[in-house]
């Protein structure tokens, strides 16, 4: 038996014991060392009309690493003792299985650092997708982790990186992280007027919108430049979208959604962002601010939709 997290209700959570999950054919079992929180969880969270509970144990969460511990029949490439990240699906428990395939190895460098291997995928297959090259003007809608990572690979590519964002916390962040100019989020037209002043009329090669929500969306739209690209990287769940397609049409952008849903292909961003950690191009450690064991994951799910001051992703621990 295992230890794993149960959704009994909008914003209730327990933990429960429940079955250790066994391997099938081409699957590994990962004892997990912990799991990350994603904004994807917190519609469920809330517990929409379409939802039905108790929900399965461990379910939203996607974002885990650990030890490989049991492998079934097929199994190549990887084998028992593996620390590694994993692709799944019921991360917030002590167990989950993962195709072999969706696994990526992590190097002894990595030993004993908290690894949600999927966003730092996430964040280096956005940036694959942004096509951001030296001598762009770059703007990020929206700093948090994802935005935070992806100012400093746009600012190391040799672009200049404007980033806007509601909190000052996360206005330091995206400094640290090598933003040339800040833009606190308040007053729509006043942003778009400071980006056409730091810009000279001309607006920016690539905007990335971070947040989600439909003003973001609305105002990175209105940062594009002429024949610029709009990636959306913020993760839209809560409803359908209204977009300027006026603007869009007359500025001729292109316009990026930018998540990844191939399995190979987001093992590809896990193995980038390995690589970039193990030779010193990315700190993670002042990504991950917080810090749950699995009997608080409520409290862990309220963080991420709250995001308290200092606050920029937060991991449960098993």
């Amino acid at each position: 038996m295992m230890e794993a997290a149960v959704q009994t209700g909008p914003g209730e959570m327990e933990v429960a014991m429940v079955p250790i999950p066994e391997p099938r054919e081409g699957q590994v079992r990962v004892k997990l060392e912990g799991c990350g929180i994603c904004a994807s969880n917190l519609t469920p969270w809330e517990g929409p009309e379409w939802m039905t509970f108790p929900g399965e144990p461990g379910n939203l969460g996607h974002e885990g690493w650990g030890v490989i511990d049991a492998v079934g029949d097929g199994v190549t490439g990887v084998q028992v003792g593996q620390r590694v990240a994993a692709l799944s699906s019921r991360g917030y428990a002590e167990y989950d299985i993962a195709d072999a395939a969706a696994v990526v190895p992590l190097p002894a460098a990595l030993n004993g650092l908290d690894f949600p291997g999927e966003p730092f995928g996430c964040a280096f297959n956005i940036f694959r997708r942004s096509d951001i090259r030296a001598g762009q003007t770059v703007a990020i809608v929206g700093i948090g982790f994802l935005g935070a990572i992806l100012t400093r690979l746009a600012t190391d590519a040799g672009a200049r990186v404007i980033a806007i964002s509601r909190r000052p916390y996360s206005l330091e962040v995206a400094r640290d992280h090598g933003a040339a100019e800040v833009i606190p989020m308040e007053d729509h037209h006043a942003i778009i007027e400071q980006v056409k002043t730091l810009t000279d009329g001309r607006f920016c090669d690539r905007v990335i919108e971070a947040v989600g929500k439909q003003w973001p969306l609305d105002l990175a739209g209105e940062l594009v430049a002429e024949r610029g690209k709009l990636i959306i990287a913020g993760y839209h769940q809560d409803g359908p979208r209204n977009v300027n397609m006026w603007l869009w049409n007359w500025r001729g952008i292109d316009v990026v959604n930018a998540h990844e849903r191939d399995p190979q292909v987001y093992a590809q961003g896990i193995r980038d962002a390995i690589a970039a950690i193990t030779e010193g191009r990315l700190d993670p450690k002042p990504l991950l601010t917080h810090r749950f064991p699995l009997s608080r994951l409520g409290e862990a799910l309220d963080a991420a939709r709250d995001r308290p001051d200092g606050f920029l992703k937060a991991v449960v621990t098993l």
